[in-house]
């Protein structure tokens, strides 16, 4: 096993490496979008450290297991990234830490970050020190990518759904959306979910209007980066979370933005990305505001 600083050629893409999850699914999904944009792949586990855990009577023996579980797993997701990709560089980390706080660490320095989810519940997300997907989604420095379900490819072109509303949190998700379809050769679904308001009566032929004009200028500029992107634009009455997974049904990937910084609940992330994380059907993207 090795390590090496992040520092390199390019930020590495990170993948959190989970012990208990012996799927491949976002080990591979890492690797191939290190592949594509042609950096470095970090591979991180995190092990509490000996002086976290209360067990002065196994002088470290549990400790000792921690760290062989996590060699073994981190070796099979560097072997299968080198099985598919074998020119990309492989770096493993074992970090003394818990797995939020030591992956939110390694976002400073990365590209992207990429988790799986072991699909806990809101009270296991809220209160589990192994909760991992809606903490880091909620405080990473960079994008994270949750590789819950697969991404669709057999779609004709394959689309990237993004979801915007119009704030500043909503601008490098287009960014980075635009980028990614891009990457893919895929097709861009731009979405504005309104939300009817349960009191008033809004004139609704006036607001649609006014959201529509803000639903395309929220992409105003970007595609003359990025001209072979064909962008479609929907103003869809209903739910964000349930409109955004239905259209998640045959994507490659859903992006929003996130807004604020959070706290390592997960309490702050916002209620469309942390319902996305449970209930869309491809790769969820969390794009932070801003740097900090």
């Amino acid at each position: 096993m090795t390590s090496a600083s992040p520092d390199g050629p390019g930020r590495p893409v990170v993948l959190g490496v989970d012990a208990h999850d012996t799927g491949s699914m976002p080990a591979a999904w890492a690797a191939d979008e290190a592949a594509r944009r042609g950096l470095p792949l970090r591979l991180v586990h995190a092990v509490p450290s000996l002086y976290r855990e209360f067990r002065p009577f196994d002088e470290g023996r549990y400790h000792k297991a921690l760290r062989e579980r996590a060699d073994r797993a981190l070796d099979r997701a560097a072997t299968l990234a080198r099985e598919r990709h074998p020119e990309l560089g492989v770096t493993t980390v074992v970090a003394e830490d818990v797995p939020a706080p030591a992956l939110c660490r390694e976002s400073r320095n990365a590209a992207l970050v990429v988790l799986g989810s072991r699909r806990l519940s809101r009270v296991e997300e809220a209160l589990s020190t192994y909760s991992v997907a809606v903490p880091v989604s909620a405080q990473a420095h960079c994008p994270v990518v949750v590789v819950r379900d697969p991404e669709h490819t057999t779609q004709d072109p394959p689309y990237v759904v993004l979801g915007v509303d119009g704030s500043p949190s909503s601008e490098p998700a287009v960014d980075f959306a635009f980028a990614y379809a891009d990457e893919r050769r895929a097709a861009l679904r731009v979405l504005w979910v309104w939300q009817r308001p349960p009191v008033g009566n809004p004139d609704e032929p006036a607001t649609e209007r006014m959201l529509r004009r803000m639903l395309f200028e929220s992409t105003a500029g970007h595609h003359e980066h990025h001209p072979d992107v064909t962008v479609t634009h929907e103003l869809v009455h209903g739910h964000p979370v349930e409109e955004l997974a239905l259209a998640s049904e045959h994507a490659l990937a859903v992006v929003v933005g996130r807004r604020g910084n959070g706290g390592f609940t997960g309490m702050r992330l916002g209620s469309v990305p942390h319902g996305l994380l449970r209930r869309a059907h491809c790769p969820v993207v969390t794009v932070p505001s801003a740097p900090r």
